[in-house]
């Protein structure tokens, strides 16, 4: 049953005892219908907590068993239903406040490629995966995603971002690796599978993504760690007063006002007013636990494409040979690849309208996996890899593209994926929060993972990484370095936003796979935003202690007072709701916000 289910029966049952008592003047059927209803769920109460206690955790259940129980016992069924209700509806919230956005692995798996194009003889056969076998040769049409592993059998182009997260499209030759979950470019793609779908990358990262979710990291929530010594404190005092006046109502008369409700109630309503503030700043948190490690986090590691770096390759430089002007140069290049749909060829073309006027292009060609070809004033002029263009030029480290007129070498392009402006501050907020231990994990190539690192001031890079390899990556970050955040984007992310303790997914342009997969989604394009999550956790955790702290603090002066024998069950009953009141007031300031962490920074 629910915790919400326990809460409605308990408010039920509450209902059903007043009638009794009040309207039939049936005390002992209030008393019994309170009793066993009670016992009943201080059972299950029990049960639940050794599984709790065989799994390494602890929490506050046995201090509220035996206070139900203890009441029961000596006839104070109205404190035991007291009790029970702020209980149930303690536990009620904590299930709101953790309950998740939606379901993980959806977006993931309703992306799955699910038919392929078997070719036989100059036919196609369209079949589903399960009977996709290695050697048969598949065709991939136009912007299709790759079904499964394989190697090219011929020359063709396509867009890899969903496995590495990098935007540049990738050509493929004649025996390179085709990768399932990868997208097909403009021409049609032809390879023979090399592994079956079982096997296959995409389906990999779904399998990772479910071994992730289903080996969560261990954690103590706050109020489990303060259980234990209050649970000793509150028999302590109770004990001592049954000792010492050998009355066992005294014991009762302690554990009514030392039932853990500033526990189970302060620390969950100041979560979901933690949580309310992060949605006034464009982040979802899904669950009170994120909270709590993001409060505590150490650790934070960065994929690059769409997270620290906008995602969008741009044009950076004009290179053309001496006497050729960079207008000339540049009219010439955007005039033939203006009807290229290739996203190098989209950025070239959006770049130069707003500075160049384009010319006429005649006999205009794409060559997939290569460039575009046409004539201008007569000139044969190529665009696309080096090869292609001019087999002479040597392509450098960068993002590039080459061009020659009549096979005479006239220039490139050089392309690179912009920095967000709020990469550097990002960082610098992160550590003034205590989270100095950055890492950047990314498909991209050494030396441009490097550079951008250096840029923003991340000192740890891995560069060249499949999911499996991120997967590896944040395995081996050692538990003094934890709790650990993962920040990303894109599908190949989904893993290792899954495996790690806080997994934060740039959802505003990102992959719905990556989002499902996360423990909090920013919503707006902006990178600060994950500063900003830490910097609300770790406020709503200061509030949350110092809500808990307030009425444990109460509780300890009415249990003292209690042992005395001044307050009876009921009353105190009623002057624990009292407290909680007090926890719950000091809880809810967790939702106003305060001044922002870049601020603080400066």
């Amino acid at each position: 049953m629910s915790h919400f289910k326990k809460f409605f029966l308990t408010l039920v049952v509450g209902a059903f005892a007043l009638f009794f008592e009040f309207i039939l003047k049936q005390g002992q059927w209030a008393y019994l219908l309170v009793t066993i209803v009670g016992g009943v769920m201080a059972l299950t109460m029990l049960i639940e907590m050794i599984k709790t206690l065989r799994s390494g955790r602890y929490g506050v259940d046995i201090l509220a068993i035996t206070a139900i129980v203890a009441t029961l016992a000596v006839g104070e069924y109205w404190a035991s239903l007291m009790i029970l209700i702020m209980l149930t509806g303690g536990d009620s919230l904590e299930d709101y406040a953790s309950r998740q956005a939606g379901r993980e692995l959806q977006s993931l798996l309703d992306n799955s490629p699910q038919i392929a194009h078997r070719k036989i003889g100059e036919r196609l056969e369209d079949l589903t995966l399960d009977k996709v076998q290695v050697n048969d040769v598949l065709v991939v049409k136009p912007h299709e995603i790759v079904p499964v592993d394989g190697e090219a059998l011929q020359a063709g182009s396509v867009d890899e971002s969903s496995l590495t997260g990098e935007s540049r499209p990738v050509d493929k030759n004649i025996g390179d690796e085709i990768m399932s979950g990868s997208v097909n470019g403009e021409g049609t793609l032809l390879y023979k599978v090399t592994s079956l779908a079982e096997d296959s990358q995409y389906q990999q990262i779904v399998k990772l993504v479910k071994e992730s979710q289903e080996k969560p990291a261990h954690f103590v929530r706050m109020a489990d760690r303060y259980a234990v010594p209050f649970t000793a404190v509150a028999y302590l005092i109770g004990g001592i007063a049954w000792f010492v006046t050998k009355d066992p109502v005294r014991f009762a008369e302690v554990l009514v006002v030392a039932s853990p409700c500033p526990l189970i109630l302060a620390a969950p309503v100041a979560l979901v007013a933690g949580m309310s503030r992060s949605s006034r700043n464009g982040i979802v948190v899904k669950t009170g636990t994120t909270v709590e490690k993001l409060a505590a986090a150490k650790t934070i590691a960065f994929d690059k494409t769409g997270t620290i770096t906008k995602g969008q390759l741009t044009v950076e430089k004009i290179n053309p040979v001496a006497g050729f002007s960079e207008d000339k140069f540049l009219s010439y290049l955007a005039s033939a690849e203006q009807e290229s749909l290739h996203i190098l060829a989209r950025s070239l073309v959006s770049y130069a309208q707003k500075r160049v006027p384009l010319v006429p292009v005649t006999n205009l060609e794409e060559v997939v996996g290569s460039g575009v070809k046409g004539e201008i004033n007569g000139q044969v002029i190529k665009i696309g890899r080096a090869d292609f263009a001019h087999g002479a030029v040597q392509a450098g480290d960068k993002t590039m593209i080459f061009a020659s007129l009549d096979d005479q070498y006239i220039g490139s392009v050089t392309f690179t994926d912009e920095i967000r402006p709020e990469a550097q501050k990002t960082i610098a907020q992160l550590r003034f929060l205590g989270v100095d231990n950055e890492i950047m994990l990314t498909g991209d190539r050494k030396k441009i993972a490097e550079s951008t690192a250096t840029e923003v001031g991340i000192q740890a890079v891995f560069a060249e990484c499949l999911p499996q390899d991120k997967i590896n990556v944040l395995k081996n970050i050692a538990k003094t370095e934890r709790p650990l955040i993962m920040v990303g984007d894109g599908i190949n992310d989904a893993p290792a936003l899954a495996i790690a303790d806080v997994g934060i997914a740039m959802g505003a342009h990102g992959s719905s796979a990556a989002s499902e997969s996360a423990d909090a989604v920013i919503l707006k394009d902006d990178l600060s935003r994950v500063a900003t999550a830490v910097e609300v956790a770790q406020d709503t955790m200061k509030i949350a202690r110092q809500s808990v702290l307030i009425g444990i603090f109460i509780c300890v002066g009415l249990m003292l007072i209690a042992s005395t024998g001044v307050i009876p069950a009921l009353i105190g009953a009623m002057l624990q709701e009292v407290v909680d009141t007090v926890s719950i007031l000091s809880a809810l300031r967790a939702k106003n916000d305060r001044k922002p962490v870049k601020d603080k920074a400066q």
